[in-house]
């Protein structure tokens, strides 16, 4: 049987457990709230929020969720985000403990600005 391909946003967390939809919906609005221009989309098969290219990605799974804010949001905030597991561009957040959201919104506007910045780089080449 062929799986379902989801195609927005909205989708990705319907399928997703009731606890699990209600972080997802606190975290999609954090970064919608910290960007609000950004465009959001599904990229590698996971929720994707991009101004002047990639902000963040996160996705569901079994015991955490997963949130991607790229190496230099990550190296960033390396202080803030030792207490979690993770790697060079991703940080773990454990379904059995509160989103750290106001963190997480300092790392999506610190990602914000960093795509700006190189925007404006681009322009004046």
């Amino acid at each position: 049987m062929k799986k379902k391909t989801i195609k927005t946003v909205d989708e990705y967390i319907a399928v997703q457990p009731a606890n699990v939809r209600e972080k997802l919906e606190r975290l999609r609005l954090t970064i919608k709230k910290a960007a609000p221009k950004a465009e959001e989309e599904i990229s590698y098969m996971m929720p994707a929020y991009k101004f002047h290219g990639v902000l963040v990605y996160f996705g569901a799974y079994q015991n955490h969720i997963g949130f991607y804010p790229t190496g230099s949001g990550i190296s960033a905030f390396k202080k803030e985000l030792s207490v979690y597991e993770g790697s060079k561009g991703t940080v773990r957040f454990p379904i059995d403990k509160p989103l750290p959201l106001t963190l997480i919104k300092k790392i999506v506007r610190f990602r914000l600005k960093e795509n700006e910045q190189k925007q404006l780089l681009k322009k004046k080449k």
